[in-house]
């Protein structure tokens, strides 16, 4: 009786962990067919919000010190280990809370809603409207604190730094180390704000869709909600996985029994 016992044991122990895997392996992208078709990949361009920190850097041909682009870079004035202060250059705007930046040499500047591209352009030409015009002129504006917000069930909650210009849902839950066992993959929400109004989405990770959502790449200062399964529904699968584990020990008890009885 006691190989029946261990046997029962053995076995009931290969058949949870067989569940475990089975339930912990993730579903992303299960409902995606392969294609031959091939489509154009659109990456939106991010549009500049309120207390982004933007790099703004001028500079132009010109060689003449009364007209050179140095009036036009920020100086930052810092000291090295000797106490002797040097000249440096950050060139880093806030955009204030009513979505302006103030320019030097130039003055107050509308930057909200705008893409990187359309405040280069503008800064260009209020710089070229001026009488002592720069010798071609040329403006660069970088993102300087892109980052979006995950939280709920995956890996690891909190914010997300991104490197370049772009991430997607689905590397920034990679990023926050994917999803927990509990997790909604069928529903992540994604909250967003576009010219100081606040909008909602969802997205299916399992789903074909996935790519065509207009949440699928992510913008700054988005907040991703990944919701844990409902208690019920928890307490069912595991009632579930519990009931079926009964039934194996009882079927193995049963032959094993029998086993011994005829051999």
């Amino acid at each position: 009786m006691k190989s029946v016992f261990y046997w029962s044991m053995l076995l009931g122990v290969i058949f949870m962990t067989s569940c475990n895997v089975e339930k912990r392996l993730p579903n992303y992208l299960q409902h995606v067919n392969d294609s031959t078709i091939l489509r154009d990949v659109k990456i939106p361009e991010l549009r500049i919000q309120k207390n982004d920190m933007l790099n703004i850097i001028v500079y132009s041909s010109s060689t003449n010190r009364e007209v050179a682009d140095e009036i036009y870079n920020i100086p930052n004035r810092i000291q090295n280990q000797g106490g002797q202060t040097l000249a440096g250059s950050t060139n880093t705007f806030l955009v204030d809370v009513y979505g302006n930046i103030n320019y030097p040499e130039i003055g107050l500047i509308r930057a909200e809603g705008l893409t990187r591209l359309q405040l280069e352009d503008t800064i260009r030409t209020r710089i070229n409207a001026k009488k002592e015009m720069l010798n071609n002129p040329q403006v660069a504006v970088r993102f300087q604190n892109l980052r979006v917000l995950i939280m709920g069930e995956v890996k690891q909650q909190g914010p997300i730094s991104i490197p370049g210009e772009r991430v997607t849902i689905l590397e920034a839950i990679g990023l926050a180390g994917g999803t927990t066992d509990h997790a909604v993959r069928q529903k992540v929400k994604i909250v967003r704000e576009i010219d100081g109004k606040r909008e909602m989405g969802y997205v299916d990770l399992s789903s074909n869709d996935l790519f065509t959502s207009p949440y699928y790449s992510l913008m700054q200062n988005d907040v991703v909600v990944v919701d844990p399964i409902p208690r019920k529904t928890r307490n069912l699968i595991q009632s579930e996985v519990m009931q079926q584990l009964g039934w194996v020990i009882s079927i193995v008890t049963t032959a094993l029994l029998i086993y011994n009885v005829f051999k």
